[in-house]
């Protein structure tokens, strides 16, 4: 880790132990090099401070352009591995910087929801991340964090002492739409971005805390 990377990572994980008892399942099954595509649901803006927190290495995230703007913030954003993309996230630019941050041998995290859930419950699923699965090799991981809404949403000006849990699935394998999708027909190619999106989305809700119910509120 870079050493701003490094310190804010401590800091989180510390801020997270102390105040909120969180717990961390399974990040054993992220590859500790290489590229990988973490797909995760998104209930605050805990989210990507927690899952760097959890994980041995860098990753990456999106982040607006517009928050590029400030010469200062745009340094620390950028020893963060936060990645500049339009404010919807599903741009070309942005699409093909994620692609060259997995080329690197990096980890993204992407949350195919596309934003903060507003009630605590999950999304909707966008097709997006599917055409991001398609045009990598790199392996992809659901995950899914617990209590981020319930400790910080958007209704909250202040964070909550909650108990917040990230539990990390196995791997999904995408080889075969992958395989589909180098010679079948336009009609067939939308269909498997939203395929692969559901299935994700279906992994990711699939997740369960990995917590006693007593510990767990």
């Amino acid at each position: 880790m870079n050493p701003f990377y490094r310190f804010v990572w401590l800091t989180y994980r510390f801020w997270f132990t102390v105040y909120h008892r969180y717990r961390v399942c399974n990040a054993e099954r992220v590859p500790t090099t290489g590229p990988a595509l973490l797909a995760c649901n998104h209930a605050s803006f805990y989210d990507p401070p927690l899952i760097g927190s959890s994980l041995p290495r860098e990753i990456g995230y999106l982040g607006r352009e517009s928050l590029f703007k400030n010469r200062l913030i745009n340094w620390g954003l950028r020893n963060l591995n936060v990645i500049p993309v339009d404010r919807d996230g599903g741009g070309a630019a942005g699409l093909k910087r994620v692609l060259d941050t997995l080329a690197q041998g990096r980890a993204v995290v992407l949350f195919p929801e596309g934003t903060r859930t507003r009630d605590g419950h999950l999304q909707p699923v966008r097709a997006g991340i599917g055409l991001a699965v398609l045009k990598t090799d790199a392996p992809v991981l659901p995950m899914r964090v617990f209590g981020t809404y319930e400790s910080w949403n958007r209704q909250h000006r202040l964070p909550r002492p909650w108990q917040i849990v990230v539990k990390y699935g196995h791997p999904l394998d995408f080889d075969a739409l992958r395989a589909e999708a180098k010679t079948c027909s336009k009609t067939r190619l939308k269909a498997i971005y939203q395929q692969i999106a559901n299935e994700i989305m279906a992994a990711i809700a699939a997740l369960q805390p990995c917590v006693d119910k007593a510990e767990f509120p």
